[in-house]
C-alpha cells in the first residue's frame, strides 16, 4: 500500500511540475495579413506575381478574383492538393515553388491566403 501511495504522490508532483514548465505565451499563432505579406516577400513570390500585372504568373488581383469567384481553396493549391485553375499551362513552372508552400504550416498558409485575398477589392 505504501508503494502505491508513493507512486501516486510522485505522479502528482511530476504532473504539476510539467504544468509549471509550460511557457506562459503558448497561445497558438494566428494567421494575419502582415504575416502573409512577410511570407510573400521572404519567399520571393513577387518575382513571378505582381499586384496588378501578369509577369510569369498571374497577378495577385487575378488570383484573388478568380479563386473567390469560383469559391476554390487557394490554400489547397498552395499545399499541392488541388489542380491550378488559373493558367494551367504555367503549372510546371510553378510546381517547383510549391515545394516551398507545401512545407508551410497551416497558419502560414492561412496568412498567405489572407494576403492574396486582400487584393480582391
Amino acid at each position: 500500500m505504501r508503494k502505491v501511495v508513493l507512486i501516486l504522490i510522485s505522479f502528482t508532483i511530476f504532473s504539476c511540475k510539467n504544468e509549471a514548465q509550460k511557457p506562459e505565451n503558448s497561445i497558438p499563432a494566428m494567421a494575419s495579413l502582415e504575416k502573409g505579406q512577410q511570407l510573400f516577400q521572404e519567399n520571393n513570390c513577387a518575382a513571378c506575381h505582381q499586384t496588378n500585372q501578369k509577369v510569369i504568373g498571374p497577378s495577385l488581383k487575378q488570383i484573388a478574383k478568380i479563386y473567390k469567384k469560383q469559391n476554390t481553396s487557394l490554400k489547397n493549391f498552395l499545399k499541392a492538393e488541388s489542380e491550378p485553375i488559373i493558367d494551367p499551362l504555367q503549372y510546371e513552372t510553378m510546381k517547383i515553388n510549391l515545394d516551398i508552400t507545401k512545407g508551410m504550416t497551416d497558419e502560414e498558409l492561412n496568412s498567405l491566403e489572407i494576403y492574396i485575398y486582400s487584393f480582391s477589392k
